[in-house]
């Protein structure tokens, strides 16, 4: 392969137009001959950049409604041919085929038109079939043709193109080459899980995990360890979407942090009440819901001030200029929320190093989807712990009131967001204990009930926070034992799965301990 390749000739088909009639007359500068398709053709003719029609190029009319243009033996013949090969320069020439030396290309939007909720028809009709081929095929025949798919990279080529005499150099037809194939690669993948979605399959024989990145972080979990964060999948309202407002750039951990503290205060709708979620190292360490939002933090904070020193703030409707001056009195790392006030946003600009994100709006806790993970040669995908609705069976004499029920339920929708083993603990709607992922439940109830004590003290109270609350379990009590710690804390309700096979000697213990008991029927294991 030569070190340089000069581009004479080149073809631009595109539907994202930024920057094409820079780019049309930069490459005229340089003599380069100009093949072009339908609206990219006539937006640089319309500029007065020389171009050819494709059809007139290759001797053939554009036909099926436009789905039959690009595919032509004088197209890719002229992609394909590989220069230094003397048959192929031969057989180029005996069927009139013109080399073809930079392809720009960018696909139909398939990813847009899915995303803006289009119907069936209008999304097969945007599956781009001439793009991707011609990328491909030069990508494929980087050696001699350089290949764009990004108008970011319009200037690197017409940067080298400038310095090298109108020829680029093969270590950049290099990297579009591997710039090229990942954009089809993704593409295909769009494709192929839309299809899946549309047949009801989360699980399809061959799984596609695709990608944009956003950023290159400065570090993983560790410095020692590199990383990036990526955009794909269905959108949703949360970090992949979100406005950074302020601060400094967010680490793998605040990345990781802010998704589990917005996934969990989404379980609030705003109609239900302000709600705040305070996350450390992607577990809750106090969730609230109160009239205002105000509240609701007084409330969460309540609940672990320790942990929340240099935590991440979530909140289920917009930041308020109250909220924002009560949270920037402790160090917070990030605070996200659908909006923030002008006021609230003055107030937090402040703190310089605070990142303040808005997302426009909250992700559905009910919508569908994958969540993956990575293992030694492989991934594992499950669906989304999607279940946002709590039944409660009671299973004991005393039933459960109406406060006790309401507590009940918040403290099974931030159980779902604690790592197993998990014991919460919430009284009046908000939690006052957390214990998270113990090898034991009996230790996870143990820590819940201390840090509760520990809160307890911190406030000046002379009594637990757990005295009169309700408890929360992830998953069944094997044993009595973890139930008898909830009521040495002093709770009146427990909710659980069941499913134990000494569900009975449970439900007696709570019997005689004068609890109401209820099951879900519904595990929520985190790990």
């Amino acid at each position: 392969m030569a070190d340089t390749a000069r581009i004479q000739r080149a073809l631009i088909s595109v539907s994202d137009k930024a920057g094409l009639i820079e780019l049309g007359q930069r490459l005229a500068a340089h003599g380069v001959e100009i093949l072009s398709t339908g609206g990219s053709a006539a937006a640089l003719d319309a500029a007065g950049v020389p171009v050819v029609e494709v059809a007139s190029h290759t001797g053939f009319p554009e036909m099926l409604d436009g789905r039959v243009k690009t595919l032509h033996p004088r197209i890719h013949g002229g992609i394909l041919g590989v220069r230094g090969l003397a048959s192929h320069r031969e057989q180029m020439a005996a069927h009139d085929i013109a080399p073809i030396d930079l392809v720009i290309v960018n696909l139909y939007p398939f990813e847009a038109t899915v995303a803006r909720g289009a119907d069936a028809e209008t999304v097969i009709e945007n599956i781009d079939i001439g793009g991707p081929a011609m990328i491909r095929s030069a990508a494929k025949n980087h050696g001699d043709v350089t290949v764009v798919v990004d108008p970011a990279d319009y200037n690197a080529v017409l940067d080298e193109m400038d310095a090298h005499g109108g020829a680029t150099t093969l270590a950049l037809r290099r990297r579009l080459a591997a710039t090229a194939y990942a954009r089809t690669g993704a593409y295909d993948a769009a494709i192929a899980a839309w299809f899946a979605r549309e047949a009801g399959d989360a699980f399809p024989q061959r799984m596609v995990v695709a990608g944009e990145r956003r950023q290159l972080l400065r570090y993983g979990e560790n410095p020692h360890q590199a990383a990036a964060f990526y955009a794909g999948g269905p959108a949703r309202p949360g970090i992949a979407t979100a406005t950074q407002l302020q601060g400094k750039e967010l680490s793998y951990n605040n990345l990781n942090d802010t998704d589990a503290a917005f996934e969990l205060v989404a379980e609030f709708p705003p109609s239900a009440g302000a709600a705040i979620a305070i996350i450390k190292h992607a577990n809750p360490c106090g969730v609230a819901v109160a009239p205002t939002l105000l509240e609701a933090w007084t409330k969460a904070l309540r609940c672990d001030p320790v942990s929340a020193f240099g935590g991440i703030v979530a909140a289920n409707c917009p930041l308020d200029a109250a909220t924002a001056a009560e949270i920037a009195k402790i160090f917070t790392e990030v605070i996200v929320a659908p909006d923030a006030s002008p006021e609230a946003r003055e107030i937090l600009a402040a703190k310089k190093n605070l990142r303040l994100l808005v997302t426009g709006g909250l992700p559905d806790p009910r919508a569908a989807g994958v969540v993956v993970k990575s293992v030694a040669g492989g991934f594992l995908a499950q669906t989304r712990d999607d279940d946002a609705a709590v039944a409660l069976d009671v299973k004991t004499s005393r039933h459960p009131d109406a406060r006790e029920r309401a507590d009940m339920e918040l403290a099974v929708k931030v159980a779902k967001h604690v790592k197993s083993n998990a014991i919460v603990f919430v009284k009046d709607g908000a939690t006052v204990g957390i214990g998270a992922g113990q090898m034991s439940r009996v230790d996870a109830a143990r820590i819940a009930a201390r840090k509760a004590q520990d809160a307890a003290t911190a406030a000046g109270l002379t009594e637990s926070l757990t005295q009169g609350s309700v408890a929360a379990s992830d998953a069944f009590f094997p044993f009595a034992d973890g139930l008898e710690v909830i009521v040495e804390a002093g709770a009146t309700a427990v909710v659980q799965p069941g499913g134990s096979m000494r569900d009975g000697e449970v439900i007696a213990a709570a019997d005689a301990a004068g609890l109401a008991m209820a099951f879900t029927g519904q595990r929520h294991f985190r790990h």
